[in-house]
């Protein structure tokens, strides 16, 4: 039976990242050896992570005076490395979710932090709009996507301080103005790659602007220097994340893949408000994730949520259990989820409704 992926993350990568990557396990680069097994310093890796950089810069157009970074530590790490380099005083951050939270939480270990606004009042269901970015900040940071809630931000912003954004869930989805931000990082294990890498983009005129000591492993511009060489990366999963860039390419960059999934996001949603038995969480339709797509039961129908998803498991329908946060289903329909797995799912949804109402 065929299994259809809609895990939040570690989450769905194209069938043209996996064979290549189980490839490179066996021989990589026709070195005899695996990937698992080469140096990070062999000719043959170096050139895949010079590729993997220049791609991401051709992918999302980054103009001149920015580093491509691939780094260990997970976006969790960035929480803390982006106030260590940047924050003297104080920052602006704006609380969108659990991610955002713990963004605030970690900045506030390197100086005062002003949210600006938050959407914890209603369980993050909305993006909060009505809020000023003060200009007597170093920075001001957001969260584009919430993979727990289902809401995001797909405009970039105009801010008239520095801007950081944690793109983790949305990343390659949509055309960036990378000239906004000043570091946008993202965590490899949704839209990129298996988990193990960081991808940041960092405005290398942001730097230097603390007084503090930064350690030498979370100081920016070592890893800048260094070209990502520092210490040994995370090779296995930088030689996937290569394969996905290069598939990004071939089926035509951000623009095409927005334009897919868009298309999955409506028919899922339509599919969802439609319903006799399903609602979103999130109700204003301009505030939707189109990566993240959360439901749940409506009330009368609550007790059903359980049935529901082990009715989906039966039919290769795996990872809709939505977070505890939130409750009810969560459907990750990430780059590389084809339009046929959403049908999919929207097939037993109806089936199921029928069955049920």
């Amino acid at each position: 039976m065929k299994k259809h992926n809609f895990y939040a993350g570690p989450s769905i990568l194209s069938p043209y990242t996996i064979q290549n990557t189980a490839d490179a396990v066996l021989n990589f680069a026709n070195t005899g050896l695996s990937i698992l097994e080469v140096s990070h310093r062999s000719k043959e890796f170096q050139a895949v992570m010079d590729e993997a950089r220049a791609l991401v810069k051709e992918l999302l157009d980054i103009p001149e005076g920015y580093s491509v970074l691939f780094l260990g530590g997970g976006a969790s790490l960035q929480l803390a490395m982006v106030p260590y380099n940047l924050l003297a005083t104080k920052a602006a951050y704006l609380d969108t979710g659990v991610w955002a939270h713990k963004a605030v939480k970690e900045a506030k270990l390197f100086g005062e932090v002003d949210v600006v606004a938050s959407s914890e009042d209603r369980n993050y269901n909305y993006i909060p709009r009505d809020y000023t970015i003060p200009t007597d900040v170093d920075y001001f940071h957001i969260t584009t996507n919430n993979t727990i809630y289902g809401t995001e931000i797909r405009k970039d912003p105009d801010s008239p301080v520095r801007m950081v954004a944690d793109m983790s869930s949305d990343i390659f989805s949509r055309p960036v103005d990378v000239s906004k931000y000043d570091i946008i990082y993202a965590g490899a294990q949704k839209n990129l790659a298996p988990a193990g890498a960081t991808l940041i983009i960092v405005r290398e005129d942001a730097l230097g602007h603390v007084s503090r000591p930064i350690p030498t492993m979370l100081n920016y511009k070592t890893h800048i220097d260094k070209d990502s060489m520092f210490n040994t990366p995370p090779v296995l999963p930088i030689f996937s994340a290569l394969q996905t860039l290069r598939y990004y390419k071939e089926v035509g960059g951000v623009t095409e893949l927005e334009k897919r999934d868009l298309a999955k996001a409506a028919r899922l949603y339509e599919a969802i408000d439609a319903s006799p038995i399903f609602e979103a969480t999130v109700p204003n339709h301009e505030d939707r994730s189109i990566m993240n797509v959360c439901f749940v039961m409506k009330p009368e129908y609550k007790e059903l949520e359980k049935a529901f998803m082990d009715f989906a498991a039966t039919k290769g329908i795996v990872g809709i259990k939505g977070h505890r946060s939130v409750g009810g289903m969560r459907a990750s329909i990430y780059n590389a989820m084809p339009i046929e797995g959403v049908e999919k799912l929207i097939d037993f949804m109806k089936k199921f409704a029928e069955e049920n109402k």
